[in-house]
């Protein structure tokens, strides 16, 4: 009985990656045709999903949120404004996005990536639009203290679907956010209290409460998102960095905690979002959305 013939089959597997390299599409439709992926997930299945959250000590709230080998790491800041003379009881959120050079090979030092503020812009329409956050408990005093949030995700491995990790991530670090202890000082100005500070009786007697202990904000309608490839017959979900660029028409759809749609974005391609690939879609973005709300629900989101 012969030994097996390794040299066959390493010049076997450079055939293979040859050929990936050099007739991609090719190589995917040959996997589609037979309702697999080359990484072997069915078409409507999503990677692997992990959510760590409290990862940044520096910050008031954090997660790591990592889908396959896409990565988001959320870290959200609390800072006292004036709120604006419209929203007196207000306070207000902003989301930068940002896309470092080690992220991905296609991202030039020196040079901001072209998707960063894309994806900044439409993680707050989502957050703003779906109400997930009541701005109204961000209000310290009425017409002149409100927490401002700054919400910063950097991207520390692009491989696909870099909306729905970003927005995971953000809605993960809202849920571990802890807003800060703050009173009113003799001069009337909103200063934070330190843990030195609320150990000490006097300190605090003579300045006047505003939050006496550090709280949650409470997330009143989370969104989820998912984004499939629409490719001839075949829809992906959560497709890699190489479908995405291989099969460049992009549909995501994002939920609320109700499984109303909240937005609908297609973006590239030249395919067509028919009406049964658009129901089709949603259906797997509600899949997708229970599958996150269990993971979430292990770490105690509310």
């Amino acid at each position: 009985m012969g030994l097996p013939d390794s040299s066959q089959d390493l010049s076997s597997e450079m055939e293979v990656d040859a050929f990936r390299k050099i007739f991609p599409l090719r190589f995917f439709e040959r996997h589609l045709s037979e309702s697999l992926r080359p990484d072997g997930r069915p078409l409507g299945k999503a990677r692997d999903t992990i959510v760590n959250l409290g990862l940044v000590s520096s910050a008031d709230g954090s997660a790591l949120a990592k889908i396959g080998y896409t990565t988001m790491l959320a870290a959200i800041r609390m800072e006292v404004m004036t709120p604006s003379t419209d929203s007196p009881d207000e306070g207000c959120i902003a989301v930068e996005f940002h896309m470092p050079p080690i992220c991905s090979p296609t991202v030039r030092p020196g040079r901001p990536a072209d998707a960063a503020p894309v994806i900044s812009k439409r993680l707050l329409d989502t957050i703003s639009s779906c109400n997930m956050i009541d701005l109204k408990e961000l209000c310290l005093v009425s017409g002149k203290a409100a927490w401002m949030g700054y919400l910063d995700i950097y991207c520390l491995d692009a491989d696909g679907a870099l909306f729905d990790a970003a927005l995971l991530s953000a809605v993960a670090a809202f849920s571990n956010l802890q807003i800060p202890v703050v009173a009113l000082n003799d001069n009337g100005r909103i200063v934070a209290i330190t843990g030195e500070e609320k150990q000490d009786n006097a300190s605090i007697t003579e300045k006047e409460a505003v939050n006496k202990e550090r709280r949650k904000l409470t997330l009143k309608n989370i969104p989820f998102s998912l984004t499939c490839i629409l490719h001839k017959n075949y829809i992906l979900a959560d497709p890699t960095a190489e479908e995405e660029s291989i099969m460049d028409t992009l549909v995501t759809v994002v939920l609320d905690s109700s499984d109303q749609i909240v937005s609908f974005n297609k973006s590239g391609g030249n395919a067509l979002a028919h009406t049964s690939a658009i129901k089709s879609c949603v259906e797997l973005a509600k899949k997708r959305g229970n599958e996150l709300k269990q993971i979430l629900g292990e770490m105690d989101v509310d």
